[in-house]
């Protein structure tokens, strides 16, 4: 009989169980598509910028002419621009359209971090980390841009998850195996430096203290995953001439580090910080605790506080402890650890709260209030590192005619060259003539156009017998372009109207009458 008693009472357990991790992924459904809403809405209001022109402009390329590309730059983001081909050829190249993918992996990455908690931390913290992720300045940055960071961040992410997987089974099937690697070798074809998540786990499996099969299985993925992705870090190194430029620019700098990196604002960097000094507390007490029992038994499972720990900082460290010797770094190439501050959040928040519910969803409240006014930063129009190519077609649009030639300034570096607004938005200059085209972008081994300046177009004979001009230039801290300004006044043109961009100007050029 109480056998009996004792079977029904395990049974009634196991349902329990079930029911409350069957509450759990509902609740984890819920905040993960919560978090795809708040990363998409309004990401159609920001102008395209430069770096999503260059997504948007290899992606509608053919296929061959994608891989020439690829062949000379770009190639650590061809598998997003591959991906970004074929969504484009079934949804189009609108705003929403190219930056929906982004918003949706931003979904997955809350998903696998809610999961990540909720094995090593319980539901609480799971929740709390899932709200944090969401709201995080760089995660709604990254989920309403047309990049690759949001999608690499759900591999790393879901990486992070079957890792914990692999160690709670102690000794998987091969299968699980094979999916640790493919999704690392995967991630890494993504973005060149999700290969970096590889150190980041195995300082997990160090303080997990993993066996030592275990631990050469796991270094056979990772090499089997490197060999795999060889191809993409081969062309990589060959075209590391693309971010010499990082070189001769100013960013590692403390606020940089300390508010832009993840944080976005100072209001909001205050409140992480503070919510991450409370993580280290709690990490602090309850290492104390652990040394005060003697208790020095191994571990099957790592600590949470220490899986988020590796996850933010050894990326990190290993790129800007290395900027020096290889400048390879910049701000949104760490926007994959971003998720690990929002663990550390939650666990600081939840030691603050002493695991108080009432309290937790309070401090959620203040959170989410100091993320705000960034994610309405975000979603202004010219958001998107200034940009106003949206503005300047919206000008050409109104005022241009079919058959008018257009110009533009290409004085600057590709990716702020006002004729991208042309790629981006194409309604707005159709039937237009481009007096300046050299090589189409389509057509050459480069992901942009490359085009003569006015000078060298009017020698030429591209502008005889045009009129008007319309001559689109970036003006932002720059001299006015004196040598297009001669050529189109050397052929007899004056300026019949001025149209004042964000950071561009839009001039009119005509013949006066005869």
């Amino acid at each position: 009989m109480a056998l009996h008693t004792h079977t029904r009472l395990t049974g009634t357990t196991r349902g329990a169980d079930s029911a409350r991790e069957n509450r759990f992924r509902l609740v984890v459904a819920l905040v993960s598509s919560a978090s795809a809403l708040v990363s998409l809405t309004g990401s159609w209001i920001p102008s395209l910028w430069g770096d999503e022109a260059a997504s948007i402009m290899s992606a509608t390329r053919s296929l061959p002419s994608l891989f020439t590309m690829l062949g000379s730059v770009d190639a650590v983001h061809g598998a997003y621009y591959l991906g970004l081909h074929f969504w484009v050829e079934l949804f189009g190249a609108s705003p929403l359209s190219v930056r929906l993918p982004s918003a949706l992996t931003v979904g997955a990455t809350v998903a696998a971090v809610m999961l990540v908690c909720r094995r090593l931390g319980g539901i609480r913290i799971a929740v709390a980390a899932g709200v944090i992720c969401a709201v995080i300045p760089r995660v709604s940055y990254m989920g309403s841009e047309a990049r690759s960071s949001a999608v690499a961040t759900a591999f790393v992410a879901w990486l992070t998850v079957v890792l914990l997987e692999l160690l709670r089974r102690g000794t998987p099937t091969a299968r699980w195996w094979i999916g640790y690697s493919a999704l690392l070798a995967v991630g890494t074809y993504v973005f060149l430096y999700v290969i970096l998540l590889a150190v980041a786990h195995a300082v997990i499996l160090l303080s997990a203290r993993a066996g030592r099969d275990f631990v050469k299985r796991w270094t056979a993925c990772v090499v089997v995953a490197v060999l795999a992705a060889s191809p993409v870090v081969f062309l990589a190194v060959n075209e590391r001439r693309q971010v010499a430029f990082l070189a001769h620019r100013d960013v590692i700098t403390l606020p940089k580090l300390a508010v832009s990196l993840w944080f976005g604002q100072p209001i909001f960097a205050a409140v992480a910080w503070a919510l991450l000094a409370c993580a280290a507390a709690a990490v602090f007490v309850g290492w104390r605790r652990r040394v005060s029992r003697d208790d020095d038994r191994g571990f099957g499972m790592p600590r949470l506080e220490t899986v988020a720990a590796a996850w933010l900082l050894v990326p990190s460290v290993l790129l800007i402890g290395g900027f020096s010797i290889v400048p390879v770094y910049t701000a949104r190439y760490l926007s994959f650890c971003a998720p690990a501050a929002a663990i550390l959040m939650a666990v600081g928040l939840d030691w603050a709260a002493r695991g108080r519910a009432r309290s937790m969803a309070a401090a959620l409240v203040v959170v989410i209030a100091c993320a705000a006014p960034v994610w309405l930063s975000q979603r202004q129009p010219h958001a998107k590192n200034n940009s106003d190519f949206a503005q300047t077609s919206a000008i050409i649009d109104a005022h241009a005619s079919a058959g008018d030639a257009v110009a533009f300034d290409e004085s600057v570096r590709p990716s702020l060259r006002p004729r991208l607004a042309m790629r981006l938005y194409p309604e707005a200059f159709a039937g237009l003539r481009d007096i300046t085209l050299h090589v189409r972008y389509d057509a050459g081994a480069s992901w942009h156009d490359t085009a003569y300046d006015l000078h060298d177009a009017a020698a030429q004979g591209r502008l005889r017998g045009v009129t008007p001009v319309w001559f689109i230039e970036y003006s932002a801290r720059s001299a006015h372009n004196a040598a297009d300004e001669a050529a189109l006044e050397h052929l007899g043109f004056i300026r019949a109207a001025e149209y004042a961009a964000h950071r561009s100007v839009v001039y009119e050029y005509v013949l006066p009458r005869r």
